[in-house]
């Protein structure tokens, strides 16, 4: 009875192992094309950068415009832009989501007689030189102003340039003059010239008048990297989080990283890295935080953001 009953379960056991299909669990390897910005947005991936390996293919431009035909020709799969930018993007075309904040306020009102500014009083009639016009630092400028009762051609008189370089030999020229810079070019030109001193914090204005952290950058994806490679999105997500822990600890080491990637010099990188406010802000944080920054664009300029306020679809 017992050698019949074996034979029966040896018999079972062929088969259910000649007709079973083999469980095989695969992991799917995909390499991600990332763009960024030369600046905080990229600063903040030099680490995974240099120790990814084939993970990921980097590419860095000096401006904006660069990066979007990239994504909307889907050779580029994550984006690091302007965050007036993501929300232009998303409702034009419906086809990326924010996947996370990098990069907080870096705006700063530079001088070169080295007085602080701590009235109104004190920019009234003064030439504000800036670049940006159309982009995040015309409207933030433009809603501190009217925040203190200034008009731009009245009280105070903003001259807009074509770069950040410019706006700085504008200051050299004139010592009554004041620049708005973002970093790290307000710590290049402190560098450049001993008179020169931050005179206002523009990201602790907007703080004061908002109730929440200025926004400047963030990371976008799109929707069919989305859908079709969520786990490897994340996985950046983690390893890119991972790498702007290691820069904001690390500045000596990460300055000699950013400038072996070309973006700028390791002097300038090490002494701003302090002031570039570099984040992985994910979640609610995340979402309450662009809302409002949203909110206020849109309302000194519905243009700012696409025409209309993002809904909570764009967030990944």
């Amino acid at each position: 009875m017992k050698k019949t009953v074996f034979a029966v379960l040896a018999l079972f056991l062929v088969v259910f192992c000649v007709n079973a299909q083999p469980v095989v669990e695969e992991t799917e390897t995909v390499s991600l094309n990332i763009a960024a910005l030369k600046g905080p947005t990229a600063m903040g991936m030099v680490e995974l950068m240099e120790n990814s390996g084939d993970n990921y293919s980097f590419t860095l431009e000096g401006s904006p415009d660069a990066i979007v035909p990239l994504i909307a020709k889907g050779e580029v799969d994550i984006a690091a832009v302007p965050a007036n930018l993501a929300a232009v993007l998303y409702n034009n075309t419906n086809n990326v989501k924010v996947i996370a904040v990098n990069t907080l306020g870096v705006l700063y009102l530079v001088g070169n007689g080295g007085e602080k500014i701590t009235s109104r009083e004190d920019v009234i009639g003064k030439t504000i030189y800036s670049a940006g016009k159309g982009s995040t630092p015309q409207y933030v400028l433009e809603s501190i102003l009217a925040s203190l009762s200034l008009v731009d051609g009245k009280d105070v008189f903003i001259e807009w340039k074509s770069e950040h370089a410019e706006c700085v030999a504008a200051l050299l020229s004139d010592p009554e003059s004041i620049a708005m810079l973002p970093q790290p070019f307000a710590t290049s030109a402190l560098m450049q010239n001993k008179d020169i001193s931050i005179v206002l914090d523009l990201n602790e204005i907007w703080e004061e008048l908002t109730g929440s952290p200025l926004i400047t950058g963030c990371l976008i994806a799109r929707n069919e990297v989305l859908e079709n490679h969520k786990g490897a999105v994340e996985a950046f997500l983690r390893e890119y989080s991972e790498s702007v822990d290691w820069v904001n600890s690390n500045n000596a080491e990460a300055a000699v990283l950013i400038e072996k990637y070309g973006i700028i010099k390791a002097a300038v990188a090490e002494k701003a890295l302090p002031y570039c406010n570099i984040v992985c802000m994910r979640g609610d944080e995340m979402e309450k935080a662009l809302d409002i920054y949203y909110n206020s664009l849109y309302t000194l300029n519905p243009k700012s953001v696409g025409g209309s306020i993002p809904g909570e679809e764009i967030y990944f």
